[in-house]
């Protein structure tokens, strides 16, 4: 079993490292912009730096989500690619943001995007699985039967 899951887990244990890493940016923000919890508010440097981490934070159990479902279901493989196409641009977006607001924007879309990615590999995953365990169906061999001779 662990072996059909090595590669998601990998990049989920990344993902959780890079959050602490978001987390650790914030706490040396607060200490060189003198802005003491549970203040939020402080210089636009600050302000930026804490709101890429509180945003990553966010969809940070969407992306775990989706990438385990997509792990378990349809390939860990592409699944751990994908992933890691997500943690690069949630690094983008992070330093991005911090310098400046627009420069999140590139990799916010291209982290959208990708995730948009996870969320259709879980779907397609999890449809092939229930379909041949619920119906009987081999959807895969189903469809390239028909286009294959």
């Amino acid at each position: 079993m662990q072996e059909q899951v090595v590669c998601v887990a990998a990049v989920t244990v990344l993902g959780a490292l890079e959050q602490a890493y978001f987390s650790l940016q914030v706490i040396y923000a607060r200490r060189k912009y003198s802005v003491s919890p549970p203040d939020t508010a402080g210089p636009p440097e600050f302000e930026r730096i804490f709101r890429a981490q509180a945003n990553c934070a966010e969809y940070f159990p969407i992306f775990i989500s989706t990438l385990w479902v997509s792990g378990l279901f349809f390939n860990q493989v592409v699944t751990a690619l994908v992933g890691l196409l997500y943690l690069y641009g949630r690094y983008r977006y992070f330093w991005g943001y911090a310098y400046s607001s627009l420069g999140r924007l590139q990799p916010l879309y291209f982290t959208a995007k990708v995730q948009w990615l996870l969320i259709g590999l879980s779907a397609t995953g999890v449809l092939l699985s229930m379909s041949q365990q619920y119906l009987g169906l081999d959807l895969p061999d189903c469809l390239f039967g028909i286009f294959l001779p």
